[in-house]
Formats: C-alpha cells, sequence, structure tokens
C-alpha cells in the first residue's frame, strides 16, 4: 500500500502547472509581464498625467518652466509609451528566450532611451 500512494504522489508531481518543469514559456512570459506592469503602473500614470497636464511644466520649476510646452508634452508621451510597452516586452522576451529576441528587445529599449535623452535634452533640460 505505501508504494501505491509513493506512485500517487510522483504522477500527481509530473503533471504541475506552470510553476513545474512542463510550464508555458508564453504563461511564464503572461505572468512575469503582469508582473512589471504592476511596478510600473503607477509611473505610467504619473507620466501619463504630466503629458495631459502641460501646466504640470510649473511644478517642476527652474529651467523645466522655460521648455516649450510641445517639447514637454512629446517627452512625457514618449516616457509614458516606453513603460506601457516595458511589460509587454518583458513578457515577450520570457516567452521566447533566443537570443535574436533578446538583441531585439534591446535594440527597441535602446532607440527609446536615446529619444528620451535627445528630447530630454533638446526641450526639457
Amino acid at each position: 500500500m505505501a508504494s501505491g500512494n509513493k506512485q500517487q504522489y510522483e504522477e500527481t508531481e509530473l503533471h504541475g502547472g506552470v510553476l513545474s518543469g512542463n510550464g508555458s514559456p508564453a504563461l511564464w512570459g503572461a505572468l512575469l509581464g503582469l508582473i512589471v506592469f504592476a511596478f510600473v503602473a503607477v509611473p505610467i500614470s504619473a507620466a501619463v498625467r504630466f503629458a495631459t497636464h502641460p501646466l504640470s511644466q510649473q511644478l517642476f520649476g527652474g529651467r523645466l518652466s522655460d521648455a516649450t510646452t510641445g517639447g514637454y508634452v512629446a517627452f512625457w508621451w514618449i516616457v509614458a509609451i516606453l513603460l506601457f510597452a516595458l511589460p509587454f516586452l518583458v513578457g515577450w522576451g520570457v516567452a521566447k528566450l533566443s537570443g535574436k529576441t533578446l538583441g531585439i528587445i534591446a535594440a527597441i529599449l535602446g532607440i527609446f532611451f536615446i529619444a528620451i535623452l535627445v528630447l530630454g535634452q533638446l526641450f526639457v533640460f
């Protein structure tokens, strides 16, 4: 009888869900994308709030209050788009997990980072 219980335990262990060895990469990607979204939800909200209310430019004071309104709004929209795309990029990268996929993600993040730096230097700071 003890061997019957042991065999039943081993069978249930082999049929686990996402956390077991036979979990779906797409589910792992979705789970990690959701976790990343939970971390960036508040910064996304703040970036959209700054982009949609140009009068918030006065909150920062100094040189930022002297920047053009269009540059200020464009800067915050690009930051919001990058933050919103981040969970999808992480989820897709985890689901694929190949060198080509990681290269594509690095290129996308690099382009956004350069765009934010250029807009920040030209219009905001």
